[in-house]
């Protein structure tokens, strides 16, 4: 049963992002939404070219059909164009192969920075299903990630556990700073998740150490392990939760989601 509020308030809009490729963000927001569904709406919306977040929840490339270059590029509507996956609860705005040229023809386009944000404004029946909407950023800090952050409540960080990470986090924290001052003043820092933790690394610790010790309770206390099941999962269309509900990986995942509900009644109080 969902736990959409009665008022109809809007959903929870978060996005993943982290201009580092390779760091465990698009696992980290199929298995947190997949998570998340178990007892909550939610939306997960394709916004990196690669489409990774579409095949890893079991949408084949050739079947994706419109999707997110036809919400910010021909301003379609958010509606008709989202698509339930094989995962109770959870839908999904695919990433088409047209994608990957919308930086470019975004350039272009009147109000650049805002389509997506405009998008959902003219979808509030579209969107008061859901409980939470995640976006799935590039790895990059361009045009679409910039629509994300305007659009978004918040942003939520996945961070692998080694040397080069520590580079990229001042990047993006500086990144939702310029954005929450010029364009989006809503705008925060949610959280940052460690992924790929390895506990036999010394590195990994140590790296764990310097960002808790700088960004505080900013960092999710569970962090995510390096383990198989979550690498090969996506080969099979599946979140770990689903592809191998009682590894390592999928029980971090499950840790991760009733932590991030927790955090969200705080804020919820807190407001």
């Amino acid at each position: 049963m969902s736990s959409r509020k009665t008022d109809r308030a809007p959903p929870r809009v978060l996005a993943f992002a982290n201009q580092k490729g390779g760091v465990g963000k698009t696992t980290t927001a199929i298995n947190l939404a997949t998570a998340l569904a178990a007892n909550h709406k939610v939306l997960l919306l394709d916004l990196d070219p690669q489409g990774n977040a579409s095949t890893g929840l079991g949408i084949a490339r050739e079947h994706r059909a419109a999707g997110s270059y036809a919400l910010l590029v021909e301003g379609r509507p958010l509606a008709e164009l989202l698509r339930p996956t094989q995962v109770a609860n959870l839908s999904i705005l695919p990433a088409d192969p047209d994608l990957a040229g919308a930086e470019i023809e975004l350039v272009g386009l009147d109000d650049r920075e805002h389509r997506l944000a405009k998008a959902f404004r003219d979808a509030p029946e579209a969107l008061a299903e859901f409980d939470y909407v995640f976006f799935d950023c590039p790895p990059s800090l361009g045009l679409i990630t910039l629509n994300a952050l305007v659009a978004a409540d918040g942003v939520l960080v996945p961070l692998q556990t080694e040397f080069f990470a520590l580079e990229g986090i001042s990047q993006i924290t500086r990144t939702i700073e310029r954005v929450r001052r010029a364009l989006n003043p809503r705008l925060r820092l949610d959280g940052i998740v460690l992924t790929m933790m390895d506990r036999r690394n010394n590195l990994s610790e140590l790296v764990a150490s310097d960002v808790r010790g700088f960004f505080k309770d900013k960092v999710f206390e569970t962090a995510i392990p390096r383990n198989v099941r979550v690498s090969e999962a996506p080969s099979h269309g599946l979140p770990v939760l689903l592809y191998d509900f009682r590894s390592p990986g999928a029980q971090a995942y499950v840790k991760l989601a009733a932590e991030f509900l927790k955090r969200e009644r705080a804020r919820i109080r807190a407001t």
